[in-house]
């Protein structure tokens, strides 16, 4: 079950995306304009490290909110619905958790709205989830909390909702990384009833989540830690590797070379390493099918934003990638990059650049206007916050 994506934003000045001295050659380059919370229209969560960031239709006004999580201190989670010329923040949870990266949205309850879950990081052994009270929200009220994980190790980097096992409900994917594991749970039929059964799927060091049908049998594969999963059924995913040298990577997927096959995009998240892309020449189930292909010829540092989508508007798939500014206690990246890479739908690409020195970290692409046009909802980790960005498409140069 994949979430649709939107956002918002303030504006603080245009920004025409820079490209390669190449590019006229290829697609025409997107025209953007930089929002910020800088501005003093939209008001970010106060911590200092911005753990979350999430975009859905929380009050289902055809409008995409977004959602961004913190660790340090209270509030942990909040939400922004846009009114006006800015956009009003709403407490989820205004207690203090140490949420970590990751999080999801999916209609936990059935109750025909969005419910948001997310993990506690390294000093937490435990995953929550908050029932959204639609209609009736108070920007000073929290949402109420459900336990889905409480015990075992700590640390939930990623999760995600999705029909792996095909009887047409959502269950959670989840990685466990104190436990290096990866596990499931169903939605229990009463969600709200203590903490869920959960199934271990995988044991191994790991990070990154998507989903796609990978051996085009019309079912949804889970892809996690440089694999895709194929379901077998009685609780057993069959892991197969595309590469053993990505086990902490950003995923994402797309027919990127237009065979009619869904392509794989990872970039190392935490690390240094290349940004590549891979097809599949033969049986996916082998390693040596899948072919890699490095879009930059050189090293991402940190590369914790990755998405593939059609930003242009010429229906083929471009993608998108974002460098860390800082982890540490320094300025560890001050040229930290966004790039979008638009595609020509054959398996090349334009590499442009969308800003440099900015620094996100789990940056989400989302139409924040409705206007169709795919944007950019951004925050830092650590760098410059508490604060948030988005880079408005404005469509491509004529």
């Amino acid at each position: 079950m994949s979430i649709p994506l939107r956002l918002i934003f303030v504006l603080s000045g245009a920004c025409v995306l820079a490209s390669e001295p190449n590019a006229q050659a290829g697609p025409p380059p997107v025209r953007w304009r930089h929002l910020s919370s800088k501005s003093g229209i939209l008001v970010p969560p106060g911590p200092k490290e911005q753990t979350l960031c999430l975009a859905a239709d929380i009050d289902r006004d055809g409008v995409n909110d977004f959602v961004i999580g913190c660790r340090q201190s209270a509030p942990a989670l909040v939400w922004y619905k846009k009114k006006g010329p800015g956009w009003e923040k709403y407490l989820i949870e205004g207690e203090f958790l140490t949420l970590e990266a990751g999080g999801a949205a999916c209609d936990i309850d059935g109750d025909g709205d969005l419910d948001i879950l997310a993990g506690g990081d390294w000093q937490s052994n435990r995953v929550y989830w908050w029932e959204n009270p639609y209609p009736r929200y108070d920007p000073r009220k929290p949402w109420k909390r459900y336990p889905v994980k409480d015990g075992g190790a700590n640390q939930h980097h990623d999760q995600i909702f999705g029909d792996f096992d095909g009887d047409g409900k959502p269950e959670i994917i989840f990685w466990n990384q104190g436990a290096q594991k990866l596990f499931r749970a169903r939605i229990p039929k009463d969600p709200r009833s203590g903490p869920w059964p959960y199934t271990e799927i995988f044991s191994g060091p790991g990070e990154g989540l998507a989903q796609g049908d990978i051996d085009g049998d019309g079912k949804i594969e889970l892809l996690a830690g440089g694999r895709w999963f194929k379901y077998r059924g009685d609780d057993e995913f069959a892991p197969y590797v595309i590469d053993p040298a990505q086990t902490h990577p950003r995923m994402a997927v797309g027919d990127i070379n237009g065979d009619g096959r869904l392509e794989v995009v990872m970039v190392p998240g935490d690390t240094v390493g290349r940004l590549k892309w891979y097809e599949c020449r033969g049986s996916p189930e082998k390693a040596e099918s899948w072919i890699a292909h490095d879009l930059l010829d050189a090293d991402v540092v940190h590369g914790h934003s990755l998405a593939v989508a059609d930003l242009n508007g010429d229906r083929k798939p471009d993608i998108f990638c974002g460098e860390m500014r800082q982890w540490t206690e320094k300025d560890d990246n001050s040229g930290a990059r966004m790039w979008l890479f638009l595609g020509d739908g054959k398996g090349g690409f334009t590499k442009t650049v969308i800003a440099t020195g900015d620094g996100v970290h789990e940056a989400r692409i989302a139409d924040l206007t409705g206007d169709g046009r795919p944007d950019i909802i951004a925050k830092p980790y650590s760098w410059d916050t508490p604060s948030i960005d988005i880079w408005l498409n404005e469509g491509a140069e004529k």
